[in-house]
Formats: C-alpha cells, structure tokens, sequence
C-alpha cells in the first residue's frame, strides 16, 4: 500500500511541507510521489533515468546527500525507491491511454534552504504541519505544486480511452531542485520530452487570490548563479602584510565592479552579489573568500552579456591583487513564450470551473524560472506549452518564513489542468 493511498491533496501537501527536502535533497519526496503513481499504473523513471546526472548544476556535496537520504529513511521513504534512485533525485511518471496526442504536466518538489516561523500565527506551526527539518522550508509552494501533480495523475489513472476519458498518454515530470535553477535544464536533456505535443507548468500564489487562474505567465528573466572563489596566502596583518595576497581584497574588488557593468540597450540586464564569505581573524590577510553572485537579462543573450562580464570582472579583480581565482555554474535558467493555443486551452477550462472567479489572460513572470528549458525544449521538438497561475491568495510574500497558502487552490489547479489537458 502507498503511503499516500488515502491521503487527500491537503494530507499530502501537509506531510510534504512537514518534511521539506531542499534542492538535490528530495529523496522522501521524491520515493513517495514515485510509489503512489506506480500504485495508480503509472510507469515512473526515477534518478538518473529522470534527470542527465552530468547537467546536475549546484549539487550538495557527498556527505549532505548521504545525510539527507538517511534522514529520508528514517521519515518513512520505502527503501526500494531510495535504491532505484541511486541518490539522484526526480521522477517522471508515463501512462497511456490510447494513440492519441502526449500531454505532460511539469511540478517542481524542492524547498528553500530557510528556516521555518514558528509564531502563533503562522498556521503551519499552529497546526503541527511545520517544517522539521531546520533550515529548510516550502516556502514557494512548490509542497502544493507536488500535491497537485499527483492529484492529476489520480484524475487520470480512472481513464478508459473512451471519448469521455483521454486517448493520448500523460507524462507527468515531477522535477527536483527549482531553487537556484539547477533542476530544469538536467530534466530537459532527457528523452522523455522528445514526443510530447503539449506541455503545462504551474505555480500557486504569485499574490494572486484564490480563484483567479493566470493562463500564461512568460518572459521570466534569463539567469545565471556563479559560485566565486579567491584563494591567496596568508600573512601577519601587522608584522609582515607584504608577504600575503589578500583574497578578500580582491573579492572587494570584484564586488565594486560588478556592480559597474554597463546595462545593455538591448533590453533589462541585472547584477547581484548575494553572498560573501571569508572566515578570518581580523590580524591575518585573508587566504579565501568567497562570492555568489547572480545575473540576470531579458533574454537569454543579455544573460550571456552580463555572465561574460561577471567571468571577465573576477578573472580581472584576482589578476589585480596576485591571487588565483576558480568559477563554478551554481544554476542557470533561460526564457520563454507561451504559445497563444495553450493559453486558450487552459482559459477555456478555467472558465467552466465554478471554483475560478477570474481568468486572466498572459503575465510578464518577472523573476526567473527554470521550467523554461522544459517549455523550449518542447517548443523546439514542435509541441506547444504555456506556464499557468494559480491564485492562492499567499498570506506573506514567497519565500518568507510565514510563507502558506490557501489549500483550496490545490483542487482548482488540478481541475483547470486536467480539463485543459483533456480537451487538447
């Protein structure tokens, strides 16, 4: 029996948001999406036969993922699955129902690297469903977006291929690590994308209200993580300076100059340095420091612009203080539009939905998304797709410690997707 067999989209959601596995981590999550579509019929690739293990971008280091697959399974994650992940997470789950066309469905599982609030007002702690783990939180929704994936594979797995049901085959893309962007383009370079005719991506909140479908969100932001490390010689701050090469210095530097790159004339170009560290007394010339930094363009172009900046600006800070410098792709995303025929679909099923107030037509993203590859790569084998809202009318703002969501849009999501898919 699933764990999962009588549970509803809310226990589910719960007991996800409970248990939340940060990015490359998801081996509960994914284990237990993966037994309950095998009880539904489906046929589910898990691990390496889900994501290209070399495209993986930003992973943990070995002892964080041995760490937390045991922490998985001691939370209850059936063995078997773990095995068959051979530590890699991601599912894709496949059933046919007839000769017709291939609709898939993507969903992102991962939570943020965040802790959790614990204040009498935040419901998942009043209500005993909050994060256990420390330092990691669903505070994007994407426990819901998990939930609603599976709640369209049981909406499906009833289907008899009669012209009441679905003649075509349902591949459902259940993807690990959306945070960063590291988990979209791995998923996408495998085959299962190769014959799918349309394919639909969700969101929940987005600060919209709960009955509100938003059917096309497009253009998000092109978007690079670059991972920065200057490595120079320590010495006595005080009796002998001279004999170090000061790493911090030259992340100073960088730091300064990248925020001088020129902004393109071509379209919108960003620059952020978001993390800084070098552990160091403060009488010793810091031997390493270390920087992430993110760039963002309007398109997929302008990103590269401004990534060849961000490299050029580093290599130039390490050459200017005598220190060496290494660069590592923390996580990438690209763009997209959504195609005018997948928006109508998903309009047209909103609008028969009781439980959908407003429907409202295409939406500038604004952030950044890594279902993007998933969408191009679709756009590019000829299918079609569009990114979908679902209002959820989020009490704080995502990615916050009193991140939640109104259950409810769980159930509309589902049944907007599902009948868009349907009739297709």
């Amino acid at each position: 029996m699933s764990w999962y067999a009588d549970e509803g989209l809310v226990g589910i959601r719960r007991d996800l948001h409970r248990h939340a596995e940060a990015g490359w981590k998801e081996f509960r999550t994914t284990a237990l999406v993966a037994e309950e579509l095998e009880r539904l019929g489906y046929d589910v690739a898990l691990g390496p036969d889900a994501v290209v293990p070399e495209k993986r971008l930003g992973l943990p280091s070995d002892d964080v993922l041995a760490a937390a697959e045991d922490r998985a399974r001691e939370a209850g994650a059936p063995e078997a699955y773990l095995e068959r992940m051979d530590g890699i997470t991601g599912a894709v789950a496949t059933r046919s129902f007839g000769d017709g066309p291939v609709v898939g469905v993507r969903v992102d599982m991962d939570a943020l690297e965040r802790d959790e609030s614990r204040a009498d007002d935040h419901r998942p702690a009043a209500e005993g469903f909050a994060s256990v783990n420390p330092g990691e939180m669903h505070a994007c929704g994407h426990d819901a977006h998990t939930a609603i994936g599976i709640g369209i594979a049981r909406e499906f797995a009833d289907a008899d291929g009669t012209d009441e049901g679905f003649d075509g085959t349902l591949k459902l893309f259940f993807q690990p690590s959306e945070e960063g962007g590291r988990g979209g383009l791995p998923m996408s370079e495998t085959d299962h994308l190769d014959d799918v005719d349309l394919l639909v991506a969700l969101h929940v909140g987005l600060d919209e209200e709960t009955g509100t479908v938003v059917t096309a969100y497009e253009h998000p932001l092109s978007n690079a993580k670059l991972d920065v490390e200057f490595s120079g010689a320590p010495a006595h701050a005080g009796g002998a300076p001279n004999e170090g090469r000061n790493a911090l210095q030259a992340a100073s530097t960088a730091i300064t100059n990248l925020y001088g790159i020129p902004r393109h004339g071509d379209g919108v170009t960003r620059v952020n340095v978001g993390m800084v560290e070098s552990s160091n007394a403060q009488n010793v010339i810091s031997e390493r420091a270390t920087l992430r930094v993110e760039v963002r363009g309007g398109t997929a172009d302008l990103n590269e612009y401004m990534l060849s900046h961000a490299r050029r600006i580093v290599d130039g800070a390490a050459s200017m203080h005598d220190v060496d410098v290494g660069t590592s792709l923390y996580g990438k995303t690209t763009t997209f539009e959504a195609d005018d025929e997948a928006a109508t679909l998903v309009a047209e099923a909103a609008a028969g939905l009781d439980a959908v107030t407003e429907v409202r037509p295409r939406k500038e993203f604004g952030g950044s998304e890594d279902a993007s590859y998933l969408i191009r790569r679709v756009q590019e084998s000829g299918g079609i797709a569009t990114y979908v809202g679902i209002g959820a009318s989020n009490v704080a703002g995502h990615h916050t410690a009193e991140f939640d969501i109104d259950e409810e849009s769980m159930r509309i999501g589902v049944d907007t997707v599902v009948e868009a898919l349907r009739s297709f």
